[in-house]
């Protein structure tokens, strides 16, 4: 869908992207991650045509990026804005109507839309009445209106309950599943666990860390791992406080039914042998592999990146 290929951009003496090159595959969503000043709002500036790059290329399915392209391109920035004392069905229509929509058909989509966000009472209210998550509602749909094939959403939870947010996240993934391409750009490293099939991490412009979701989590494992054991009066758990020449552990708990360890594996071990020496000793329950969360390689790569520098 995307091809980011080579790409500076330089404002007055920063350089906000340096020599990035990154894809973006057809109907995945992809994770847009990066401490603050990174580069992600030049990025996206330049994949909606607000800004252009010094040098390199964006290709947009198969072509240069145009101006054109917008048209396919739904984008939700950071920074929202609705007409305060304009009413929310008339400013919705306006914004539909500027992606190309006739005005009966943004009604008949936008009435669509309401009714499912539960939110019809809402169509000649002013937007200053609105909560503001209530307007992230709105912004949303007309972000969404015109049904584009590529959509930008910049902290699209930000201002969100839990309920409302779970909500967004939903409709996110039911648009990917209809084959809309999606950027999720946030600082949510829960979020981009939960919805993301692929990631790039920016830092200081630069392409540091890129690929599928899974992949990249793999790719940071320390060979720890997780175990729950049934409790009972003839389990014998002594082994492990003595030194085990597979693993050490890191942690130890219990609930009223199970024994759970936390366990670092030594360059002896493996997780087939470390399992079998705990079948020997209990009714194992589960056992899992920790693999690092993307909040845990959010900050472990930009920290010693930075102390390199």
């Amino acid at each position: 869908m995307i091809e980011v290929q080579h790409i500076s951009k330089c404002f007055q003496q920063n350089k906000a992207l340096d020599d990035l090159s990154l894809s973006i595959a057809e109907g995945r969503i992809f994770g847009l991650l990066g401490p603050n000043g990174a580069g992600k709002t030049t990025l996206i500036r330049l994949l909606t045509r607000i800004s252009i790059p010094d040098s390199g290329e964006i290709t947009f399915k198969g072509h240069p990026l145009t101006d054109e392209d917008v048209a396919h391109i739904g984008y939700l920035p950071e920074e929202r804005g609705l007409y305060k004392k304009m009413k929310v069905s008339e400013q919705a229509i306006y914004f539909a109507q500027l992606r190309g929509l006739s005005k009966a058909e943004a009604s008949r989509r936008l009435k669509f839309w309401f009714k499912k966000f539960e939110i019809e009472s809402w169509w000649n209210k002013k937007a200053e009445e609105l909560s503001k998550g209530m307007q992230q509602k709105i912004q949303f749909i007309v972000t969404v209106i015109h049904e584009p094939s590529f959509l930008i959403f910049d902290e699209p939870f930000s201002g969100f309950d839990p309920i409302n947010a779970e909500m967004l996240k939903k409709e996110i993934l039911e648009l990917a599943a209809k084959g809309a391409t999606i950027i999720l750009s946030t600082h949510n490293m829960a979020s981009v666990e939960e919805i993301c099939d692929d990631i790039v991490l920016i830092n200081h412009g630069k392409n540091v860390l890129h690929g599928q979701l899974n992949e990249v989590k793999r790719r940071f494992r320390q060979n720890r791992y997780r175990i729950q054991l049934e409790k009972s009066d003839s389990a014998d758990f002594s082994f492990v406080n003595e030194d085990n020449p597979l693993f050490h552990v890191i942690n130890r708990n219990e609930d009223d039914f199970s024994t759970f360890f936390e366990l670092q594996l030594n360059s002896e071990g493996c997780a087939n042998q470390v399992l079998e020496s705990f079948i020997k000793h209990g009714n194992v329950l589960s056992f899992n592999e920790i693999l690092p969360s993307m909040n845990d390689i959010f900050i472990r790569t930009v920290n010693s990146l930075n102390h390199q520098q």
